[in-house]
């Protein structure tokens, strides 16, 4: 039996250093060289002081502001530690009620704008945190947030198209807006 445990109990010793120890600690160290921003959360800075991710959804319900997608974790809005949806299916009375909300602030903050609502201003991500919205999601709101900032359409359409990334790769994905990255770039102007 101890021709067995010998061999056994190095093999464990050794791969727990090899997998537990010296991967993690490589990796670190390369993803601090290579990506140091990626690797520190891509965290965004105005003014030396932090003021989001790149990577997790911000609150914006101000009417000035361009509004991400609605949060779905608990007990508060785009906590990353509770990341998860909602798991609502789309018969569920509770979520038919929240989208009708939503659509209801959307409407009340620009009661002039006719267009249908944009599936993703009304509805949480996978994640609950996503920062991102549909390039349609951000002009939907482009004649309100110009209207409050006493700016041109054609100004808040550019800055939207500047700030819109495209597919990765160029076939990966969809179209998309980060939010944080507009809005501070909306107040900026």
């Amino acid at each position: 039996m101890t021709t067995h445990f010998k061999p056994a109990l190095l093999m464990l010793l050794v791969w727990t250093a090899i997998t537990g120890i010296a991967y993690p600690v490589l990796v670190t160290h390369l993803g601090q060289l290579l990506f140091p921003h990626q690797a520190n959360g891509s965290l965004i800075e105005k003014d030396g002081k932090l003021t989001g991710s790149e990577l997790i959804g911000q609150p914006f319900s101000d009417p000035k502001y361009f509004w991400g997608r609605p949060s779905a974790t608990a007990p508060h809005a785009y906590n990353a530690a509770a990341s998860s949806g909602s798991n609502q299916g789309p018969t569920n009375p509770a979520l038919i009620d929240a989208i009708k909300a939503r659509v209801q602030a959307l409407k009340e903050a620009d009661p002039g704008n006719l267009a249908p609502v944009p599936v993703d201003l009304v509805t949480a991500s996978g994640s609950g945190l996503d920062p991102h919205i549909s390039p349609a999601a951000a002009a939907y709101q482009v004649a309100r947030v110009a209207r409050l900032r006493n700016l041109s359409e054609s100004v808040l359409k550019e800055l939207v198209g500047r700030h819109t990334e495209g597919r990765q790769f160029g076939f990966l994905g969809e179209p998309r807006v980060n939010i944080l990255r507009l809005n501070l770039a909306l107040d900026a102007l």
